[in-house]
């Protein structure tokens, strides 16, 4: 009997990923020349001038005639009449995708208005629809949070899944020298981070393979999701990697123990072993609500040389649990008041009770060390696309391009 081997064309997920305002093109920005693959970047602006700086493939003006490309003068009403606009084209650049990433940094115009519009379009043709967004640091004013906490909710009913990351929980891992610039820079990496996250599990064919159908059931109308990275080297890196992942600022002191999906990638060089990988996995697992889902996958980074990277990404927290976590004090993050982490807190309430975050004390390996910036940029960042489009509405002949 003979055999015919066929060589299947496996369709891919089509998976684009839309930039809103400045904050949201910079983090495209900055994804392009990390070297990201696997997804399609679009970028979407009020403001002309901010919009030609961008070094994505397809640009898109947003309002032309409400703002005359002048931006949205930090006002989220204009953001959200100048989609409105261009609801129908911004339609035409959604449609046929399977997932839409929307990133933004809240509190300004056009990231704030315009972000909920583009979701809803997105949900409305069918894609899995998932916001990545900044709130600001605590130095950009009270205006500026306040308007971000009203788009923020104004998002969460317009996506499936909505990750924030909050921009303030980044001071407690710089150091006393970072200065503006780079404290928005790592805003942008944590950003990359959590697409790069979930789209390399979908595009990537690991040694633990996640499938499209597998991050839709995680994240499918799962509404507020957080995210922790951690990284980890030498001998206990995997450990290391797990428990500076449960233990990220990024939490926000939520513990994993409210949530009931849990996606995870880990990600290392050909090294990794099995035995590792079952460490970490377990330890994750004993942290997540005893009857959560947890999907993870195991990617392989050639790149990666010792260290290995750790990103959880939570999902389907009660709300009654987030507004709980809402109410509880703010700390400083440079508070010295006592503490322990979640895994002291037994039979109570899932969470951290409000617990300073200090270096992670884990069951598995004693005291660590202040755990390594997980958000500090790789070498080897890939160069600029040369293959830009710039779509701005169409006037006389001129072909529309998305």
């Amino acid at each position: 009997m003979d055999f015919e081997l066929v060589e299947e064309n496996i369709p891919k997920a089509k998976i684009r990923v839309i930039g809103v305002g400045g904050g949201g093109g910079n983090a495209v920005n900055n994804m392009i020349m990390s070297g990201m693959t696997g997804v399609e970047f679009v970028v979407v602006n009020t403001d002309s001038q901010d919009l030609a700086r961008s070094i994505a493939p397809r640009r898109f003006q947003l309002g032309t005639q409400l703002t005359r490309g002048l931006g949205a003068g930090a006002r989220p009403e204009v953001g959200r009449e100048a989609a409105l606009e261009d609801r129908d084209r911004l339609a035409e650049l959604v449609h046929g995708c399977d997932m839409v990433f929307i990133t933004a940094g809240m509190g300004g115009g056009t990231g704030t208005g315009a972000a909920p519009v583009i979701a809803q379009v997105a949900k409305e043709v069918g894609a899995l629809t998932v916001a990545v967004v900044t709130r600001p640091f605590q130095f950009e004013g009270a205006r500026r949070k306040a308007q971000s906490e009203e788009g923020i909710e104004n998002l969460r009913q317009c996506v499936d899944t909505l990750i924030t990351i909050p921009n303030q929980r980044l001071i407690s891992i710089a150091t006393e020298r970072t200065t503006l610039k780079e404290a928005f820079a790592m805003a942008d990496r944590v950003l990359y981070q959590a697409v790069k996250g979930v789209s390399d599990l979908i595009n990537f064919q690991g040694m633990i393979n996640v499938d499209f159908a597998d991050v839709r059931t995680i994240m499918h109308n799962k509404g507020v999701a957080l995210m922790g990275v951690g990284i980890g080297s030498g001998e206990r890196r995997m450990l290391e990697a797990a428990q500076n992942a449960i233990n990220s600022p990024l939490l926000d002191d939520i513990s994993l123990a409210g949530s009931t999906s849990v996606l995870v990638n880990i990600t290392g060089g050909n090294d990794l072993t099995m035995h590792e990988v079952s460490e970490a996995s377990i330890m994750i697992q004993e942290e997540a609500h005893e009857d959560a889902n947890v999907i993870w996958g195991w990617v392989v980074d050639e790149d990666a040389e010792d260290d290995v990277r750790v990103t959880v990404i939570a999902t389907g927290f009660e709300e009654s649990y987030l507004n709980q976590r809402k109410s509880a004090p703010a700390r400083s993050p440079w508070s010295t008041g006592g503490g322990g982490n979640s895994r002291s807190n037994p039979g109570g309430n899932p969470g951290r009770g409000g617990a300073k975050i200090q270096p992670p004390r884990s069951d598995y390996g004693g005291t660590q060390s202040r755990p390594r910036n997980p958000f500090a940029p790789r070498k080897g960042s890939a160069e600029r696309s040369e293959d830009n489009s710039y779509d701005v509405p169409p006037a006389g002949n001129r072909k529309k391009r998305y």
